[in-house]
């Protein structure tokens, strides 16, 4: 029979009433949280069975003398006459006639060949080897069909097709929540021979934990995980207590299960109702908000354009926007100028001046500077406005924990990121598509954790032929430079296109704003224009019919 084992011991490190195996050799292992335990009895204080003292032969004629096998109702576990029977579990008495033993049988292609022993203080044996039988109770329940059951524990089994009518087969792994996945795979084809295969293990973290495992191998929608009320343990103990009816409502209400990440929409019907509304701040321009309905937090939109086309007027209109219009805080991170410059045009926009000028600021007084400087960052705005000071050259991973930071441990709703392919310049590697990709994935992945709304500046390639960017030529999403995840992953593509060369001065100055991309309305094409003011260097909206007008009389 080889080493003398006992089954389904307490463990002394997880809590657990009966996961542990426990050794001739006084070693241990638990079944549910996977310690070994080198001498168990330590372990557990001494508080041990003497299990020698259950030592026997595997000749079974060794009883023919003193004791008598016969199927018996397991009345200490509730179950039935008929139903050991079913199984074909046998009872063993002693002299005295006091039932010492339940017997287990073991298959391997409907030859008994092993049978697990169950003795008194749940001390368990095999006579023969387990090795390639199958489940407990496959046996009994004919290949193929609508439902089948597998549960933790022999009994287990039993208790929930009692708790069934005795209509639906089921079966029992051999070695507890531990060794349910590897049981599972060695009898894979017969339980997928079922339609269905209702998971009904132990209502304890291993047991729930092993439930999904066997699950991800069974075939997709073929698994249902079987939630038992939470005041019970297992099915066994429901039989016992007399739930019949709230083991069966349990096992119709059993949930397909699905990986992580992929919803039931069916079941989530609640949710679907009461998700969180999303806010909208406008912009400054009639016809974006026509276009985009506003700004919203948790989206991630890019604004592109070509050199010198007017990117950070319009992000600088935006800051101010967002500073003066919301009461949420503000980041933001200019990776090609000094923080002075960056605090320089945010005021600009409030005084309608250009004050990073040094002969326009020379015109105000140090009392009307601080009046700029108290509407914005003063007052009701204290603490509201926060700029990265960058000190010489950064590194990606430095860049994204203080956007993290920014999102996170100041609470910035909004954050305006200038520009993506400055943070490029600062990867060692050479492949600037795969750079690309990877900074873009860790944007999206920043506003789908944070919620932060941010607003990236990206800039545009160079274009073949006669005229460029500089000379007003429509902007499409294959302009983007270096990869498409920036139109792919963004949730908004803003273009500005302006002919800087024109001899016309309006045109010169008057900047065409496209909507690329928008994935919460789908509304794309061209947005509205803004004219620069150079002598106060602003941004304002024209009319687009007063500008399609000009365009046809040029």
């Amino acid at each position: 029979m080889g080493d003398f084992v006992a089954y389904q011991k307490p463990c002394p490190n997880c809590g657990g009433s009966d996961p542990v195996s426990v050794n001739q050799n006084g070693s241990a292992k638990c079944f549910s949280c996977g310690t070994f335990f080198k001498d168990y009895e330590s372990a557990m204080g001494g508080n041990v069975a003497d299990f020698n003292s259950f030592k026997r032969s595997n000749d079974n004629n060794s009883f023919k003398d003193t004791q008598s096998v016969f199927y018996h109702a397991l009345t200490d576990r509730g179950i039935s006459l008929e139903t050991a029977k079913k199984y074909g579990v046998r009872s063993v008495k002693d002299e005295a006639g006091k039932i010492i033993e339940h017997h287990y049988p073991a298959y391997i292609n409907n030859e008994e060949v092993a049978t697990k022993i169950r003795r008194e203080n749940k001390v368990f044996t095999w006579s023969g080897s387990s090795k390639g039988t199958g489940l407990f109770g496959q046996q009994v329940a004919q290949t193929g069909g609508k439902y089948i059951t597998i549960t933790e524990g022999e009994c287990d089994a039993m208790a929930a097709y009692e708790l069934l009518g005795s209509k639906w087969p089921v079966v029992s792994v051999k070695n507890g929540a531990q060794g349910a996945l590897k049981d599972v795979q060695e009898n894979l084809e017969f339980l997928e021979s079922f339609d269905t295969v209702v998971i009904s293990f132990d209502n304890d973290k291993p047991g729930k934990e092993a439930a999904k495992k066997v699950a991800r191998i069974l075939k997709p929608g073929k698994a249902k995980i079987l939630n038992l009320p939470p005041e019970f343990k297992d099915p066994n103990e429901m039989l016992k207590l007399g739930h019949h009816k709230a083991y069966v409502t349990a096992w119709w209400g059993s949930k397909l299960y699905t990986p992580s990440g992929i919803l039931n929409v069916s079941e989530e019907r609640d949710n679907y109702k009461k998700r969180e509304k999303k806010e909208s701040v406008p912009y400054p321009w009639h016809g974006l908000n026509d276009k985009l309905e506003g700004l919203r937090q948790k989206e991630l939109i890019t604004l592109t354009g070509g050199t010198g086309l007017g990117k950070s007027s319009v992000t600088r209109e935006l800051q101010h926007w967002l500073i003066t219009n919301t009461n949420d805080r503000v980041g933001v991170i200019a990776l090609e100028e000094d923080w002075r410059r960056t605090v320089d045009g945010i005021l600009s926009i409030e005084a309608n001046d250009r004050l990073h000028i040094d002969s326009v600021r020379a015109k105000y007084t140090e009392e009307e500077i601080d009046n700029f400087f108290n509407v914005l960052y003063g007052g009701h705005n204290e603490n509201r406005v926060y700029i990265h000071a960058h000190l010489g050259m950064n590194d990606v991973d430095s860049i994204f924990s203080k956007l993290r930071f920014m999102a996170i441990g100041l609470e910035c709703k909004w954050i305006v990121f200038d520009h993506l392919h400055m943070l490029l310049s600062m990867t060692t590697d050479g492949d600037e598509r795969r750079n690309i990709d990877s900074i873009m994935h860790n944007f999206r992945t920043l506003v789908e954790e944070t919620g932060v709304g941010l607003i990236l500046v990206s800039h545009l390639r160079r274009i073949d032929g006669n005229r460029g960017h500089e000379n007003g030529i429509e902007v499409n999403l294959s302009h983007m430079r270096g990869s498409q995840s920036i139109a792919q992953l963004s949730d908004c593509v803003i273009s500005l296109e302006r002919n800087q060369q024109s001899e016309d001065p309006i045109e010169a100055s008057t900047t065409r704003v496209r909507v690329l991309k928008s994935r919460y309305t789908g509304d794309t094409g061209i947005a509205t224009h803004l004219f620069y003011d150079k002598d106060t260097g602003r941004l304002s909206e024209i009319s687009m019919e007063a500008e399609e007008q000009d365009e046809l009389e040029l």
